[in-house]
């Protein structure tokens, strides 16, 4: 009996314990950390062996193949022994890929790729299509393949996830942008964290399809150095582009195999540049899976927003309150700023991965009145902006934030929750973050 190691008891782990366990694997689960209730739960139903809050190396190097977390970086010294010893060191989505057939529409980049997901995924379920969605969001890709296979699946991938992915193939791949993310990971080697993104398209073949931004100079500068099998189809704010998207006259054409597309850009359900991208990138990905017209246009104008991405709150007195706390990174918070006009009071802060604020800085002198730092320590912050805004100030609550914001604000200002950085210095997580905040503004 083929014995398997799963590292991690999370959503991907324990999903990863269910189908390994139907395909007949003999499963030991190791987390370093608690357990979640409802996960044990499952483990205890499916009579698989775990433990939490330690590794036992002797029991985890007993193993043919090993699934990690994206959650454990590969410099871990676990994973550096399993390699050492030849024990093949593999992510959930490489295992349940080989159990399914399904189409796969894989979807990575430094920003919206969660937003970029959903929308595709929304035009597949209005297509009537049997589409399941998973990677980094929603239910594990693992524990669907197992319980509930599907024919399409949306996949949102982040680097960590392709990492660990070695045969899988994706039939339709998007690359939305490359930034500067994560770089604590890939030993602060840009070049390592671009070569990670662009493992997505690493098995297709001419019958697939690689969806990329032609606004992003990175992407260019690496397509040059790779071989692309798979028909390429570009998508460009800027310029015309062959056989993928662009605007003109105020419309959103999408062009594939000379069959055309368009919808005016008003009539989109997301709006702002950023959102453009990720309507052309799903729009593409819709045209290239042959769906109707009517289909991708309905979907693309009566999409809902996600949670945590721009999400307006409330105003309260004439001040509008955004909360827009999954901006983990620099890229994601240029994105949040360029998307308001002036008189933004920026909510800002958190746990550091390694950010150069340096591209914030002419948007920020350009755009923001007043700045809130919400973190343990803000001396990275009022190093980059103490030149530029005089009024900068420290608060370790999301409540105080709003408080604060609120004080400073006038009718006609924007309080913009977006941080820049991870939430783990006061918070579960950027949801956690993210509902305190709407809780504080609700509170006033």
């Amino acid at each position: 009996m083929t014995k398997l190691t799963i590292l991690g008891a999370g959503e991907s782990g324990t999903g990863a314990a269910i189908l390994a366990k139907k395909q007949g694997f003999r499963v030991f689960l190791s987390d370093k950390g608690k357990i979640k209730e409802k996960y044990k739960n499952v483990l205890i139903n499916i009579d698989v062996e775990w433990e939490e809050n330690q590794h036992t190396e002797s029991k985890i190097f007993d193993a043919d193949e090993v699934i990690k977390s994206p959650g454990i970086p590969d410099s871990a010294p676990l994973i550096l022994q399993l390699k050492e010893k030849g024990i093949n060191v593999i992510s959930e989505i490489e295992f349940a890929g080989r159990y399914t057939n399904a189409k796969i529409i894989g979807i990575t980049g430094s920003n919206g790729k969660t937003t970029t997901t959903m929308l595709t995924y929304h035009i597949l379920k209005n297509a009537g299509l049997n589409v399941g969605l998973a990677g980094n969001i929603g239910e594990s890709f693992a524990k669907q393949v197992a319980e509930n296979d599907k024919d399409y699946y949306v996949l949102e991938l982040s680097s960590f996830q392709l990492d660990g992915m070695f045969n899988f193939k994706i039939d339709i791949a998007i690359l939305l942008n490359i930034t500067p993310d994560h770089l604590d990971r890939y030993n602060y080697q840009f070049e390592n964290y671009a070569a990670s993104k662009f493992r997505i398209i690493q098995n297709q073949d001419e019958n697939c399809h690689f969806i990329y931004c032609e606004d992003d100079s990175v992407i260019v500068d690496m397509i040059d150095k790779h071989i692309v099998v798979a028909q390429k189809h570009p998508f460009s704010i800027k310029k015309e582009v062959k056989n993928g998207a662009y605007i003109k006259n105020e419309k959103l054409i999408i062009n594939i195999n000379q069959k055309q597309f368009n919808m005016t850009l008003q009539a989109l359900a997301l709006q702002g540049k950023h959102n453009l991208y990720n309507s052309m990138a799903s729009g593409i990905a819709g045209r290239a899976l042959e769906l109707k017209k009517e289909i991708i246009r309905e979907s693309l104008s009566d999409f809902e927003t996600i949670e945590h991405r721009l999400e307006h709150v409330l105003n309260v007195h004439g001040i509008a309150f955004v909360n827009d706390s999954k901006a983990t990174n620099v890229n994601s918070t240029w994105y949040a700023l360029e998307s308001y006009e002036n008189n933004i009071i920026w909510i800002v802060g958190g746990v550091d991965k390694g950010n150069d604020y340096e591209m914030l800085k002419e948007l920020v002198s350009e755009k923001v009145k007043a700045i809130i730092c919400l973190g343990k320590d803000n001396s990275k912050i009022h190093e980059a902006f103490s030149k530029i805004i005089p009024t900068i100030v420290d608060t370790n609550s999301a409540k105080d934030a709003v408080n604060m914001a609120y004080q400073l604000g006038r009718k006609g200002d924007t309080v913009l929750l977006s941080p820049a950085c991870a939430s783990f210095d006061l918070f579960e997580n950027y949801e956690d973050r993210g509902n305190q905040f709407k809780a504080a503004v609700r509170g006033l």
